[in-house]
């Protein structure tokens, strides 16, 4: 297992990113976007999420296969950054077939982020435009750290953001990992420089610190040091693999990606998060083992999510106004 050659979701052959950011808002939206339609899952751990067309990703619904996937902040309100996708899509002349009718299908989750020290006071919902520029922006090497969905995501201690990995597994198939990274939880060991998905690091790619010599338990920051707020955090991502797999196959590989959230945050999966994670898969490779790979696609869909969380803090980056410091702000001067 090695990451691919970019170490993005993008990796995978015919899935393309875009984000878009509203810098005095401090927020904005990601899409992933397939050349073709894709079979996509879903499954939630946190105990207040916000979605759109969720319930359409089970393996019984009509609907097998989307034409995007979107990340936004705006809690509620970023919700809408699907319709601009869908918009754009549209006009692109993708979608479902309803008779002559093409209804593009686009699942999305969100973050809470409204209380970052951005400019929130819009006079008209800004997302459905932020997901529209995300469309347009979509390519195969894209931007992490605080771009996109990630822009003014936080943790409980350090500044989020936008992270992906990727991994090529020894018969052929690779995973990818996308995720706007703002747990109520710490992705950081006992307020070290060492990130709990250490473990899992491949080449260097945050740091290479490895784990924490003595974790003293007592040094974890207190996720309530300023009262919880219900809905005020949430990590949302997707995996994706260039694998044939049914929809019921993907919903079991974004189960197994949650246990890369909680190698990476602690706590996760609180009351506090809407901690959901989307499948992704284009079938462009067929299994060679019925049995097996299905098991190794979800352990790399875990891996790779715990590296892209780990590298969406790493690649944060300071703004006028933030609540929180980067990683790179709190701990960069003692890298030498």
């Amino acid at each position: 297992m090695k990451p691919g050659p970019k170490n993005l979701i993008t990796d995978i052959n015919g899935l393309l990113v875009g984000n878009a950011q509203d810098e005095a808002l401090k927020s904005g939206a990601t899409v992933l976007v397939g050349s073709k339609p894709f079979t996509a899952a879903v499954h939630v751990m946190g105990g207040a999420p916000g979605s759109r067309e969720t319930d359409l990703l089970a393996p019984d619904k009509l609907v097998q296969e989307v034409d995007a996937l979107v990340l936004s902040g705006g809690s509620a309100f970023g919700l809408d950054a699907a319709s601009g996708v869908a918009d754009g899509l549209a006009r692109q002349g993708r979608g479902f077939a309803v008779g002559p009718v093409l209804v593009p299908i686009v699942p999305g989750a969100i973050l809470f982020d409204l209380l970052n020290g951005g400019d929130k006071k819009w006079a008209s919902n800004p997302y459905k435009a932020l997901g529209e520029a995300a469309l347009n922006d979509v390519g195969d090497a894209f931007l992490l750290g605080s771009h996109g969905a990630g822009t003014g995501a936080t943790t409980a201690d350090l500044k989020g953001g936008l992270g992906s990995a990727s991994v090529v597994l020894e018969n052929g198939l690779i995973v990818g990992a996308l995720v706007a990274a703002n747990p109520l939880g710490s992705v950081i060991q006992g307020g070290s420089r060492h990130f709990w998905a250490a473990p899992f690091e491949m080449q260097q790619e945050f740091g290479g610190f490895g784990q924490a010599a003595h974790f003293d338990a007592t040094h974890e920051p207190n996720p309530f040091a300023h009262g919880p707020m219900q809905g005020a955090n949430t990590t949302i991502a997707i995996v994706a693999t260039d694998a044939s797999l049914t929809q019921a196959q993907a919903t079991r590989m974004a189960i197994a990606a949650h246990d890369g959230m909680t190698r990476a945050i602690c706590p996760s999966h609180t009351p506090y998060d809407g901690d959901l994670i989307f499948a992704a898969a284009t079938g462009e490779k067929p299994m060679t083992d019925a049995n097996a790979d299905p098991l190794l696609i979800g352990h790399a869909a875990a891996i790779c999510l715990a590296r892209a969380i780990a590298r969406a803090i790493w690649h944060a980056s300071p703004a006028a106004g933030d609540t929180l410091p980067t990683w790179q702000q709190k701990f960069g001067k003692s890298m030498a």
